[in-house]
Formats: C-alpha cells, structure tokens, sequence
C-alpha cells in the first residue's frame, strides 16, 4: 500500500525491533480494517485480531526488559500506534492501552507486578486494564488485616480493553484513620470483577470500554493496593529501576507516552481515511458531475491535497516530540510541569488537525461514507470520541499551556479534580 503521508523523517531513535514490529502491523492493516465492523457490532476486537497482533509483539512495546518485555521509546511507540490505528481505531486504543498500564502497573508492589508478567506470559492480548482511576467519584472500599476490601456493589466506568484483560486497577475511598478518607488503587484479577454491558457510544466501540463492577467482596492483599497520594513519587521512582529506553523519563514524562499514544491513535486514523479516500475516489463516479471518477473533479484534488498536508503536519509534529520524549530520556533529563503544558498542547493540537483532515475527507466523498461498510466513516467517528478524552481535550489542555505561557499561576492538567493527589482539591 502506498505511503500518502511521508513526513516522517529519519529519526536515530527507532530501534530495530521498533520498526520490525511496526512493519509486521503495517502488513496486517488490511486484517485490521476487514474485521473492524465485525469488532464495532461485536464490542470487542475480534480474537483473530488481536491473536496476530499479538505474534507480532504488539502487547510487550511497553513492558519492561526485565518481564519479558521491549520498553521501546516514545517514537517507536508513535510509529507503531499509528500502523494499528490505519487498519482500526479501536484496535490501536487497547493497544495504547497496553502500553499505559504496563507502566501503571510499575507503581504497584514488585511481588504484585511479578504476579502479573507472570500471568502475562501467555495471555492473549493485554494483560492489565484500568477504571475509573482518576474521576471525581470512585467506589468504596475498607482497610483490614493484610489488605483491603473492595466492596460489593461498586462500579467504575470507562474500563477500555476490560473485556481483554487478565487484571483491572480501579479506584478506591476508603478510610485511613477515623474521619480520614483517603483514596486507593486496587488491583482486581478476572474472576474478581464483571463487565457491565454498558458501552454504547458513537465511537471507539470495540474498545471495550464497558463499565466493571464487583457483585461480591473482594479481599485483595496489600501488594495489590497503592495509595493514590503516592502515584506521581511512584512514577517518578520508575526511571532507572528498568531497562530500555521507555523507562528513562521521570513521571510526568511517562504520562506523556500516554498523551502522545493518543494522539498516534487519531494519525493513523487520519492516514488510514486518506488511503480509502484515494482508493473510493478513483474507483467512484460523481452523483451530479460529468466527470468519470470523482478523482477527476478538481474539488476533490484540492481537498484531496489539502488534507495530506494537514495529515502530514500533524504527523511531523506528534513524531518531533516523540522525538524530543527520547532525546530527554537519552540525556537522562526531566521534564518540567511547564514543558508538559506545551507537550501536551502540542500533541493535542496535532490530534485536532488529524479530526479536521478526516471531516473533509467524508464531506469531500458524500453519501456514500455514510454507510457502516465504509471505513472512513469509521474513522470519523471514532476519531471524533477519541478527542473528546478527558486528558486531551484540545481547550483545557490550551488553557493550562496558555496560562504556563503567559506567566499565570498553573493549573495541574493531571489528577486535577482528585482528592489526595497532588493539584488536586483536599479531600473532604
């Protein structure tokens, strides 16, 4: 398949197995996109899917060296999220899934993260999903004894790749002392949690981003639990204690990988859209021109061009920070709160354009992408749920940026509205 979008540039931080894994992803493009309906009807990515992405190495990018992993950098990881999501969105956000909690899981205790790549080792898919982490309301849970409880009846929703999933962190509050309610991560294993038939949305479907709930008590040991307070300290204890060049950044550092990850998810869905347009314009005829193809009208040309160009500004921004998360990484030097704002901003912008690309591409076809066979359609949707996410919605994370520039006392983009963690409002 033709590369319609090349402003890649040469970069000295893609690995070999970055771009082995990459190329092996590129050539089941045409498998992704064939069972992308089957996995929007379905709510889940069909298991041939995720069984061949799964040869590839597609689920360890981000798992440490030490279990088995590659811990493959921040442009290896762009490259590789932008291969999945020019076959299927949803495919790649269980991928950049993955990918976020591996490096979640790290913060936890290192007996319960052996336990998990333990598990991981032939697991089909990804290994660990999350819930419900960072809202404003959580489910309730109690300290005992050698561990906690995590009570029956709760529910947290937005559990993407749950269906997936051996392991689910969610949110607790529980009280740490009389009076003192704190709030908690949990790790729960299948078996332990149900998955609510909850997820029907506009986009993002086969993401499985259902809702996971608890129909009993669940007792967890102490390993599987970390208080939420201690996650950006724990974050930043990762760099250093893992090999490879994913594991370098301190931690607003790592939570950026997340943002760029997204943010690769709507490039490869912008490209994919344009491959089907060039495909659908040279084979369809216009419904009121006299010209032969669509390809032949000189408005779909210029639409055409225009959104290449949109698509591969984007491109080149998102793959220069990529870049820049790696050169930091290599110089072993971190990442400040204010360069996060115009990373973040950077990165959301970029997901913007590939948005505004796609919608002229549909408008440019017509009619005919309506129809759910029509993998532009597909990609408008799904793109347009992917820029509504919280963490990257495009005028918040400006407003952080913009008042970080103009010297204005900073607004905290992670955890913001979470009791007990940092930037985040007092716990009541």
């Amino acid at each position: 398949m033709q590369n319609l979008v090349t402003a890649a540039g040469y970069s000295p931080f893609l690995s070999a197995t970055g771009q082995r894994i990459r190329d092996e992803v590129a050539e089941l493009v045409p498998l992704i996109r064939k069972n992308a309906l089957a996995g929007e009807r379905a709510g889940v990515v069909p298991e041939e899917t995720v069984l061949a992405l799964q040869r590839t190495g597609l689920f360890r990018v981000s798992v440490p060296l030490q279990h088995g992993g590659f811990a493959l950098g921040a442009r290896d990881l762009a490259e590789i999220l932008a291969e999945v999501a020019r076959g299927d969105g949803s495919t790649a956000w269980i991928t950049m899934i993955a990918s976020g909690f591996a490096r979640v899981m790290l913060t936890f205790a290192d007996s319960a993260v052996a336990d998990v790549y333990r598990a991981s080792a032939e697991w089909p898919g990804p290994i660990v999903a999350g819930a419900s982490l960072f809202s404003e309301k959580i489910q309730r849970g109690s300290r005992v004894d050698g561990g906690y409880i995590v009570h029956a009846g709760g529910k947290w929703a937005f559990g993407s790749g749950c269906k997936h999933a051996a392991f689910v962190c969610v949110g607790i509050e529980y009280e740490a002392a009389p009076g003192d309610r704190k709030r908690g991560m949990a790790l729960l294993e299948r078996g332990q949690f149900t998955i609510v038939d909850d997820w029907k949305v506009m986009g993002l479907s086969a993401s499985s981003s259902n809702s996971v709930a608890t129909a009993a008590d669940v007792r967890i040991p102490e390993d599987r639990f970390m208080p939420l307070a201690e996650f950006p300290a724990r974050l930043d204890s990762i760099a250093g204690r893992f090999g490879g060049p994913g594991y370098r950044l301190n931690g607003l550092g790592l939570m950026l990988y997340v943002a760029m990850e997204t943010m690769a998810i709507t490039l490869g869905m912008a490209r994919g859209a344009l491959e089907c347009f060039v495909e659908q314009a040279k084979a369809r005829k216009p419904f009121n021109l006299p010209y032969d193809r669509l390809a032949d009208m000189p408005s779909m040309q210029v639409a055409g061009a225009k959104a290449r160009a949109t698509i591969s500004a984007a491109q080149a921004l998102i793959y220069a920070r990529a870049d820049e998360l790696d050169k930091r990484a290599s110089d072993g030097r971190a990442i400040s709160p204010a360069e996060d704002s115009e990373f973040m901003m950077d990165f959301a912008y970029a997901g913007s354009l590939c948005g505004q690309a796609i919608d002229q591409l549909q408008l440019a076809i017509g009619s005919s992408t309506v129809a759910e066979s029509n993998p532009i359609q597909r990609f408008a949707r799904d793109t347009r749920v992917a820029l509504t996410h919280g963490s990257t919605r495009l005028d918040p994370v400006a407003e952080v940026n913009g008042r970080s520039m103009l010297g204005l006392p900073s607004l905290s983009g992670f955890g913001a509205a979470v009791p007990g963690v940092p930037g985040g409002p007092k716990a009541p």
